[in-house]
């Protein structure tokens, strides 16, 4: 059984994994036996990124690419083919989420978050799925949410986007299951990362943030997820003791999505 987890010998390619979700996932990885590969948006990132990997005794391969950017992300994938080796796991991980209520949201910042957290994970998909067909298969992992299943006060271009990737997920496995590709997503709870962190602030009087209250209360575990909760079920998505899993959602939510929540 240990060997269906072992990742030895495979190259992952996890996209916006400098810091939080993805870095986790990439070091879980990493102590899998993968050999690392990321991106990010900027020279900056990627040197942060690869700094931190090198911190904690991982040599990744740290790539600037715009996951938007279609021939941006072709010639990535060549790349990594020609200087690492044929991509064996994909985890589209890179993505932003606008807090805006929807009438105060313009178009155009409607379709930036579509264009990030569903057009990224298509083109990312598609420029890797080639080269897995000619090796014998491949694993997808696309990072969803709990907002592919739920709605919530000002995340309306968020959830339409992981609304949608949660149904590319079951479509890419649907067209590519035949030639051992399995594409599932993780759908994570809420996680204490940068980008949650402003949810989590103290409060002036020393009370905590009121989401922070209400993600507490509607969490059966009764905490906030770590980065590193995480690992393990990527690690077993990517491996191949998933290879009979195609096209499922794996909630990492702490309950959240099983529980009805306290009564008053």
């Amino acid at each position: 059984m240990k060997n269906a987890f072992d990742l030895t010998g495979k190259v992952a390619l996890v996209t916006g994994a400098s810091y939080g979700i993805g870095f986790a996932i990439a070091n879980a990885f990493a102590e899998a036996g993968a050999t690392i590969v990321f991106n990010d948006i900027k020279q900056e990132l990627v040197d942060k990124g690869l700094a931190a990997y090198e911190e904690k005794g991982i040599k990744a391969h740290g790539y600037v690419c715009d996951v938007t950017d279609e021939a941006a992300v072709n010639a990535l994938v060549a790349k990594v083919e020609a200087e690492v080796g044929v991509i064996d796991i994909l985890v589209n991980n890179a993505g932003i989420i606008k807090r805006i209520p929807m009438l105060e949201m313009t178009a155009e910042q409607f379709r930036q978050v579509i264009d990030i957290d569903l057009n990224g994970p298509f083109i990312v998909a598609k420029a890797v799925i080639p080269s897995m067909i000619k090796k014998g298969g491949g694993k997808i992992i696309n990072i969803c949410s709990m907002m592919s299943e739920l709605g919530r006060e000002t995340v309306s271009a968020y959830a339409a986007a992981k609304g949608g990737l949660k149904m590319l997920t079951k479509n890419i496995a649907s067209e590519y299951g035949q030639y051992n590709i399995q594409c599932n997503g993780i759908g994570p709870g809420y996680i204490a990362t940068p980008q949650t962190a402003p949810l989590r602030e103290i409060q002036p009087d020393g009370s905590r943030h009121p989401f922070d209250q209400f993600i507490l209360a509607k969490t059966p575990a009764n905490r906030w997820g770590e980065a590193s909760d995480l690992g393990g079920p990527a690690v077993f998505l990517a491996s191949s003791a998933s290879d009979f899993v195609n096209g499922h959602i794996l909630y990492v939510d702490g309950g959240i999505l099983a529980y009805i929540g306290k009564q008053p």
